[in-house]
């Protein structure tokens, strides 16, 4: 039985949502503090740290890896160490999660609108969606710097529900982690929270997501597909 009645877009996190990323982000955060004679967190505990773009990242991994906040200074040499690596490490480090290419195909199949909102940075996402083949289903894309503000503040939310002319009630966001619930709950709309993903090592039922998934395509007969 359909658990959402009246969808007519969605909307999807990206990493730990529809990609399992944090293979590459996690190699590039090794090498990243490596080059600074720091520690190397690995991906168990770098995995933590997604969620909240790559400043936020960067700036957990350093406060763990020197026992302290990081400088100003510290914070912007790691931030462009990580970027060079991640340029190398994103496609091959990514990893479509099981069920998404035909779920996706599906939604687009019935005329369904779909979004990215990531707080991942731009200039990574576009090559990333492509890399893995399902740039196609997506007619918006918003980026960490496409908005002043990242999730879980509700801007990137309200620029989809603008450009497909839908009503908060009528677009659905799917994500993985607290920022996605908060935002989508910020913005008044549906949400569902996939138990597979990146949650600080929290469960996602904790932030009482609308609906919870084990399987990305269950995401169908929730809206009667």
């Amino acid at each position: 039985m359909a658990h959402f009645t009246d969808i007519r877009a969605l909307a999807f996190d990206l990493d730990g949502t529809l990609v399992d990323s944090a293979p590459g982000l996690a190699q590039a955060i090794d090498h990243a503090l490596s080059d600074l004679q720091l520690p190397p967190p690995g991906l168990a505990l770098a995995s933590t740290w997604i969620g909240n773009g790559a400043d936020v990242m960067m700036t957990r991994a350093l406060t763990w890896a020197l026992g302290r906040e990081p400088h100003a200074e510290e914070q912007r040499d790691a931030r462009a160490l990580f970027d060079k690596y991640y340029a190398q490490t994103v496609e091959a480090g990514s990893t479509l999660f099981p069920q998404v290419v035909e779920t996706l195909a599906a939604l687009q199949a019935k005329g369904l609108p779909l979004a990215i909102v990531t707080n991942k940075p731009t200039p990574f996402v576009a090559p990333l969606l492509k890399s893995l083949g399902i740039a196609e289903y997506f007619t918006q894309i918003i980026g960490g710097d496409d908005v002043i503000v990242k999730k879980p503040h509700p801007a990137a939310i309200f620029l989809v529900l603008g450009h497909f002319g839908v009503l908060p009630g009528q677009l659905l966001f799917v994500g993985d982690s607290r920022n996605d619930i908060l935002a989508a709950k910020a913005a008044g709309v549906p949400n569902i929270g996939m138990t597979f993903g990146y949650n600080y090592g929290e469960p996602i039922a904790t932030s009482q997501p609308d609906l919870t998934l084990d399987s990305f395509d269950e995401l169908l007969p929730a809206i009667g597909l």
